[in-house]
């Protein structure tokens, strides 16, 4: 193997031991948890790389970066996650590689993403993003809608064409009464999923934590966690 494939492929045994002793600690089998490795800075022989090392899901919050790194993946038996803040004039192009969208948090990009999934002839899993920074109404620091607008938000996801509602997403947050306190954050946002699904049981998926914190979200029930620079290494851009 190639000095990249042997560091990818040690630093992602040393992720899956995690996922693994996290679940075991939870009383949860591993397969309950799916990882995503979020590729965000790297390149496509990376993706490459994690493919053959067995990676299924791969997560991009850039649309200029992973357009590009999606085409150039085609071949590829990979399903693709947008994880960041997404403008409407991206939408398009998102659209035309992504199997899912985590950062749904208002009712005008649900309307464009549903316009350009009919578009595309597919159909796109979506995730509402929950800001537990948020106040009553407003919106997080990063993004997501406040808790007491996932109802709303769900239903439009809901029946719009070309969407399908999965779940909900959160990250930990910065600010605010969660602050330092990630499991916390994460039990709220298993509380929000519980309630969702109670109009929504099909929306099953709770995406939570990253390489930081990832035995918190999965001591709290997340189905899926987003890991990148455990997997990848600290990006250039944040040395």
């Amino acid at each position: 193997m190639t000095d990249r494939k042997d560091e990818l492929a040690a630093n992602l045994a040393k992720v899956e031991r995690r996922i693994a002793d996290a679940c075991a600690a939870a009383g949860r089998e591993r397969d309950e948890v799916t990882l995503i490795v979020v590729t965000k800075t790297y390149p496509a022989s990376d993706v490459r790389i994690l493919s053959e090392l067995g990676v299924r899901h791969v997560a991009e919050n850039r649309d200029q970066d992973a357009a590009p790194k999606a085409a150039a993946c085609a071949d590829l038996p990979l399903t693709w996650h947008f994880v960041g803040q997404l403008q409407t004039n991206k939408v398009r192009s998102v659209a035309g590689y992504a199997d899912f969208v985590q950062s749904v948090d208002r009712s005008k990009l649900v309307t464009a993403l549903s316009k350009e999934a009919v578009r595309a002839g597919r159909e796109l899993g979506c995730l509402i993003q929950v800001a537990l920074d948020a106040g009553v109404s407003a919106r997080g620091e990063r993004g997501g809608v406040a808790p007491g607008g996932i109802e709303e938000l769900a239903g439009l996801v809901a029946a719009a064409p070309g969407l399908r509602l999965d779940g909900l997403m959160t990250v930990a947050p910065l600010t605010g009464e969660y602050a330092g306190r990630e499991r916390a954050a994460f039990g709220r946002l298993m509380d929000l999923s519980t309630d969702l699904r109670r109009s929504h049981p099909a929306a099953t998926m709770v995406s939570a934590g990253m390489s930081a914190d990832l035995e918190d979200a999965v001591a709290a029930g997340a189905t899926h966690v987003r890991v990148g620079s455990a997997v990848l290494g600290v990006r250039p851009r944040l040395r």
